[in-house]
């Protein structure tokens, strides 16, 4: 019943979280390699979940540009993506062998990760990193309607935390965070947790530290569905723009904040309908520059992925995409 009802798009990234604990089903190692230089514990009571998006965002924006390309065909993308599944029956790892391919001589494309790093450690938290023993938080499986599928995986996931001796998450990425905080409770009895997003730590501390951007910017910010309509992280953002010496912040009139317009990104909307996700993501970059913004900042790795999709797509070569981890690790180093 599940593979009638559920597009294959989205039972594709749920056979990889069930069955690799990842939305793209390569190794955990080749996730977490991100870290390797940069000396975490890797035990720790509080620890920062990286989560897939990020640490799978270079593969991912590979994976989306081949499947937009193929539903602008006239085979569509349904087909491939029911093959994708047949070929991994057969034991064969497509995006595995796709990414390596893409990505060979360069590493995975982190820099959101490796700037959050950089940032706690200069407000003095203490955590670690659980590396490839980090579990996957299932979102996609609670979005694509798999309740039970969802259910199984929180309490494997909690059951790994709590026996890695976790007290508290920081989330980076808005969907592990939602499911993490918000959903994980309703699944799984007795859950302990504490989990906090990592704006909502970097909002508490900054207030009298002196930031400053490399030069004078306009910056516009894009509010991702989850941070303003699951998490409600919509002040924090703004606050710790605004306290950047030398950014303008500057916002489309109304759609801002809980009105902003989907960029056309998450919940695996994009690997259902790639043409119109591609468009959604046209239209909200087309909304931010018209704000005059230098750098469009957001905070989200599929909302970095589309909006650089839509800046491209307007040869808007001029206007950056930055995730705003970046921006505050920047604005710290002067």
């Amino acid at each position: 019943m599940e593979k009638d009802l559920v597009p294959p798009g989205l039972t594709y990234l749920a056979d990889n979280i069930i069955s690799r604990q990842n939305i793209l089903g390569v190794t955990k190692e080749q996730g977490a390699r991100w870290a390797q230089d940069l000396h975490l514990p890797r035990r720790s009571d509080t620890i920062f979940f990286a989560g897939c998006g990020y640490q799978y965002s270079a593969q991912l924006e590979r994976l989306m540009s081949l499947v937009r390309g193929i539903d602008k065909s006239v085979i569509g993308a349904e087909l491939p993506m029911r093959f994708a599944r047949f070929q991994k029956k057969l034991g064969l790892n497509l995006p595995g062998i796709y990414s390596s391919v893409l990505a060979r001589g360069a590493d995975v494309e982190v820099k959101p990760l490796e700037a959050a790093v950089h940032v706690l450690r200069e407000l003095g938290v203490d955590f670690g990193y659980l590396a490839e023993d980090e579990p996957c938080c299932g979102a996609p499986l609670n979005h694509a309607g798999l309740e039970s599928r969802f259910a199984e995986n929180a309490r494997l996931a909690y059951r790994k935390l709590e026996s890695l001796g976790v007290k508290k998450v920081i989330g980076i990425v808005p969907y592990c965070t939602h499911a993490l905080s918000k959903l994980f409770p309703l699944y799984v009895s007795g859950y302990d947790i504490e989990v906090v997003h990592f704006l909502e730590l970097v909002d508490e501390k900054i207030s009298g530290r002196k930031m400053k951007f490399p030069r004078k910017v306009k910056v516009a910010y894009h509010d991702p569905c989850q941070m303003v309509r699951f998490l409600s992280l919509v002040e924090e953002p703004r606050r710790i723009l605004t306290a950047i010496e030398d950014i303008e912040f500057v916002e489309p009139e109304w759609t801002k904040k809980e009105w902003a317009t989907c960029c056309g990104g998450g919940g695996g909307f994009e690997a259902v309908f790639p043409e119109l996700s591609q468009m959604l993501a046209i239209n909200r970059a087309r909304e931010l520059l018209e704000t005059g913004a230098d750098i469009i900042v957001t905070h989200c790795p599929g909302c970095v992925m589309q909006l650089q999709e839509g800046v491209k797509e307007l040869q808007a070569d001029n206007v950056e995409v930055l995730d705003i981890t970046e921006v505050i690790a920047m604005a710290m180093e002067t």
